[in-house]
């Protein structure tokens, strides 16, 4: 062999020598090191397994929510024991009442439950275009613990509300925005401009700005306890309405992804069995009370009178008010869930916070009675004394000179009834309308019902007089026959003014 071709020999030689110590090094010695490593892992997470203690919980469960006193007993210490001696591990998350943030966590899957208005799932439903949850249980409703307060010598009543210069500050997307959606609905009230709200950031933004009103401002302030008491220290304002006169409006309630019912609906049963026994620990005021002080950080946060108002103004809802609200006993007088749905989406609509009822007109898809269902088949009940539906208000009668002293509160917004020609005959449109009246009346049962009748300037005015009071009477008789108590209404006639207009207007016995 020649000296060149020795030479190439070599260098072929010394080239794969160099390739294969190179691979070896960048591809065999990683792949013994990574393996190496791969054991060494292995054998830590075997150790680790074979001397790691059992967890206390199976499954774990996250609920989103905000710092509102209603949801008190989610955050007790309660829930979280019986959760936990039903081995489910209890995580919240305070979002700062963000709802669209609450229901697009429960569609992502980050939570498993919230705490939400009726009003809201129904208006982030909407504004979502899905519906990935569902009402499992109602919470709590407001019963007085929101409220309009304005000047008392310039905003008297709900029709003095009734000027294009009013203006409503509230917190947006709160309980305090559907109080005034639901007023600026009931009453006649078409004066007010198309956008009555000024938006606060929050109910210490809606208290400074009443701070720095004018004394005759025609601004109303809309908000929540404390701040109503706040407010009300000052003897120049006053309530003008407050959520104790309505029903059905202001509704927490307990949701649930629909695909965590699919998945695990045990899990569910388990978690809506434990709330009731929580919230059965704190039937009482006084122990509600005690709660709600520990909820908000200390007698130093919320002393004991602002937590007896607070306490006062919720109505937390125990399982036979469940059971009841869902339709699977009935007491006769307890509104059903689906008439909640279907009156408030009512309310979103005709004041312009959404555009589209999202249950299309099926209030049943935005509620799931399975889970209480269970309950109920079951003979749950939550301990040892029993739990009551509380009966529905009932206004007493009045005597004429009663009836006199009423304080008139406003005129109710009702479309024209339509009388023939010289009748008191109700047309069929017109029972229409008065069927709708019957509905909207029996959410707001602590007000009296004035039915005032008109008539024509033509002809004989005597007769007309007559004819005003007979038509209002005629409205009022077809009221009672579709269940107004005729504790609550009374029909007038009144000077005519040249209208054939039946107006009706609620009252209430001066304090």
């Amino acid at each position: 062999m020649s000296k060149g071709k020795l030479l190439a020999v070599c260098f072929i030689w010394l080239a794969l020598f160099a390739t294969g110590a190179a691979l070896w090094r960048l591809v065999v010695t990683p792949l013994r090191q990574e393996a190496t490593e791969q054991a060494k892992t292995e054998a830590q997470q075997n150790a680790l397994q074979a001397t790691q203690g059992e967890l206390p919980y199976d499954h774990e469960l996250t609920i989103a929510l905000d710092s509102f006193s209603g949801y008190a007993v989610l955050r007790s210490s309660t829930f979280s024991r019986l959760l936990r001696e039903q081995k489910i591990k209890l995580n919240l998350i305070d979002d700062a009442a963000d709802y669209a943030g609450r229901l697009q966590s429960l569609s992502n899957g980050k939570t498993q439950m919230a705490a939400f208005t009726i009003d809201a799932l129904i208006k982030t439903t909407a504004q979502l275009g899905s519906s990935p949850a569902t009402i499992v249980a109602l919470i709590d409703e407001t019963q007085g613990a929101d409220a309009m307060v304005a000047y008392k010598d310039v905003i008297k009543n709900v029709d003095d509300l009734n000027q294009p210069d009013v203006r409503f500050v509230v917190t947006p997307d709160s309980p305090s925005e559907t109080l005034a959606r639901v007023v600026i609905n009931t009453f006649a009230l078409d004066r007010l401009p198309d956008q009555p709200f000024t938006l606060a950031t929050d109910a210490d933004d809606v208290f400074n700005r009443y701070r720095k009103t004018e004394k005759n401002s025609r601004e109303v302030f809309v908000v929540w306890e404390p701040y109503v008491s706040r407010i009300l220290a000052n003897d120049a304002m006053h309530v003008v309405v407050d959520s104790s006169q309505f029903t059905g409006y202001i509704v927490d309630c307990l949701v649930a992804d629909r695909d965590f019912l699919v998945k695990q609906p045990e899990v569910a049963q388990k978690i809506i069995d434990c709330y009731f026994r929580a919230q059965y620990e704190f039937r009482q005021p006084s122990a509600m009370q005690k709660l709600v002080i520990a909820d908000a950080g200390g007698e130093k946060a919320m002393d004991a009178t602002v937590a007896e108002k607070l306490v006062g103004g919720i109505r937390w809802k125990n399982t036979q008010e469940n059971f009841s609200h869902f339709g699977l006993q009935s007491t006769g007088t307890t509104q059903h869930i689906a008439d909640m749905v279907t009156n408030i989406t009512r309310v979103l609509i005709e004041t312009n916070a959404i555009t589209k009822d999202p249950t299309d007109g099926q209030p049943n898809r935005l509620y799931y009675d399975r889970l209480l269902r269970s309950l109920f088949d079951s003979g749950f009940h939550p301990g040892d004394e029993a739990e009551v539906v509380p009966d529905a208000f009932q206004l007493p009668a009045l005597s004429d000179a009663q009836w006199e002293t009423l304080v008139p509160v406003g005129t109710l917004s009702v479309p024209d009834l339509v009388f023939p020609r010289g009748t008191t005959t109700l047309t069929a449109a017109s029972e229409h309308i008065l069927d709708t009246l019957v509905e909207k009346l029996a959410t707001w049962p602590r007000y009296y019902v004035i039915v005032r009748g008109n008539a024509s300037l033509q002809g004989d005015l005597e007769a007309n007089k007559r004819l005003a009071a007979q038509r209002a009477q005629a409205a009022s008789d077809y009221l009672v026959r579709r269940g107004v108590s005729p504790n609550r209404i009374r029909s007038v006639g009144v000077q005519p003014s040249g209208t054939t207009k039946v107006n009706f207007s609620l009252g209430q016995l001066p304090y």
